[in-house]
């Protein structure tokens, strides 16, 4: 954390809370970790004579992107097994691949990857949910990354747990080390409504009231997961959610592209957080969430990447101009979903969304500085009518310069500064060659 003043000089600040606001040659006082002050940068100066400055021309302050949901470590599965519908995509390639890998090697590489790329791309902090995730913490807390890592709650063995009880056992373990580290908190991950028992969501429901943490949960990605659930338990997945109490503001609910109009009605009514992953959505063909339909109702959307094995990127500039252009293509209404209610999406509702936005996801006094800075100066974004739709709609990850997490900047004219880049992308291309050796229906395979 930073010890000292620094005023940060961008031509443009974007605070995001209020939705829309740019504001031009201002600038914000960092202290301690903190944003001290938001002000004109020639007062900010003259008020704070002792403070380091630091210019960034042409460049716009944002919020630090809130990746809500992602599978961090599956970053070296990038490219493994494409074009694929997700079950098959499961069964025959990712789940074959885990149960052989995944370990705490691979997690610890997959994810210094992840956050590698997400860094540089302007993200600030991450929403988990994989196995190994004590690694995924210690990793995170090395780096100086903002995250909250899933508690994984899975009805089958994998190399983490054996069983449920040991699933328990071993999450509320690791929930207690991350009271020691102040940048990782914790949330329960049970997987998905078809691979979760009723005894385990019962669980899950009474120790997350008890320890005051979201429930991260896939839920209603596909349409035949719907005619699974009445099968099974005769009642729909979300009807079975409602019975088993985990229907509240405690549950961050991934992808949800299979909705009716009342089940959007009731979803506002409990204050559920819908986490949308439009170019994993869209990749699988599970479906297209009504997003537009959720956010004119009052639901809460927050944006995710999902996991690069299904995305292909964590690229949180790309997800959220999909996300705007996908809900105004799915409504059939230009003005739904407009740039600055995306970057809302991006940031301060995935904040919301993680009970954390009275510290991050805004550019306000008091808030950490978690913060971002693009530069627009670039003839791609030239020129500058509207900041905040070059920002959705024109600008790429690869302009964001630098990037700050509580004041430290891990990101100092597009180098990490916290993490081993080279080292990283050599232990990502070894682990690489061993996945690419044992699937043996990759698309594009590699032979030599």
């Amino acid at each position: 954390m930073s010890a000292v003043r620094e005023i940060l000089l961008p031509r443009w600040v974007v605070p995001v809370r209020p939705e829309g606001v740019v504001l031009e040659n201002h600038g914000v006082l960092i202290e301690a970790g903190r944003i001290a002050a938001v002000g004109h940068g020639d007062e900010l100066r003259r008020e704070y004579p002792d403070a380091t400055v630091t210019e960034l021309p042409e460049r716009a302050l944002i919020p630090g992107l809130v990746n809500i949901h992602t599978h961090s470590a599956m970053a070296l599965m990038r490219g493994l097994a494409d074009d694929l519908p997700l079950m098959r995509w499961l069964e025959d390639h990712i789940w074959p691949t885990e149960q052989r890998w995944v370990g705490a090697e691979f997690v610890r590489v997959g994810t210094d990857l992840a956050m590698a790329e997400m860094l540089r791309g302007g993200t600030t902090c991450f929403n988990d949910n994989y196995f190994f995730p004590d690694v995924t913490a210690a990793a995170a807390d090395r780096v100086g990354m903002r995250s909250v890592i899933g508690i994984p709650i899975i009805s089958v063995p994998t190399a983490w747990a054996q069983t449920e009880d040991e699933y328990f056992r071993r999450g509320l373990d690791m929930h207690q080390q991350l009271l020691d580290m102040p940048l990782v908190s914790s949330a329960f991950a049970p997987h998905a409504p078809y691979t979760v028992t009723d005894k385990a969501f019962h669980r899950i429901r009474s120790l997350a009231e008890e320890m005051d943490i979201p429930v991260h949960l896939h839920l209603l990605e596909t349409a035949g997961e719907i005619q699974g659930s009445i099968d099974q338990y005769g009642l729909s997945p979300l009807d079975r959610m409602d019975v088993l109490g985990l229907l509240t503001d405690r549950l961050l609910a991934v992808h949800m592209t299979q909705l009716d109009d009342a089940d959007i009605a009731r979803l506002a009514r409990a204050g559920v957080h819908v986490l949308h992953c439009p170019a994993s959505n869209l990749k699988l063909a599970s479906g297209i969430c009504r997003v537009a339909d959720l956010d004119a109702a009052g639901v809460n959307v927050a944006i995710g990447t999902d996991g690069a094995a299904s995305n292909n990127t964590l690229d949180m500039f790309a997800e959220t101009r999909l996300a705007a252009l996908l809900a105004k293509g799915a409504s059939g209404d230009p003005e739904a979903v407009p740039a600055e209610r995306a970057l809302s999406m991006a940031t301060i509702n995935g904040a919301k969304a993680l009970g954390q936005e009275d510290r991050i996801g805004s550019i306000e006094v008091g808030k950490c500085a978690d913060l971002a800075a693009v530069d627009l100066s670039a003839m791609e974004t030239s020129p500058v009518h509207h900041v905040i739709s070059h920002l959705v709609y024109a600008a790429s990850r690869s302009q964001v310069s630098d990037v700050w997490i509580e004041g430290r900047r891990v990101v100092d004219g597009g180098a990490l500064t916290t993490l081993d880049a080279d080292r990283t992308a050599r232990e990502a291309e070894q682990w690489g060659r061993r996945l690419l050796a044992s699937d043996q229906g990759g698309a594009g395979e590699i032979r030599s």
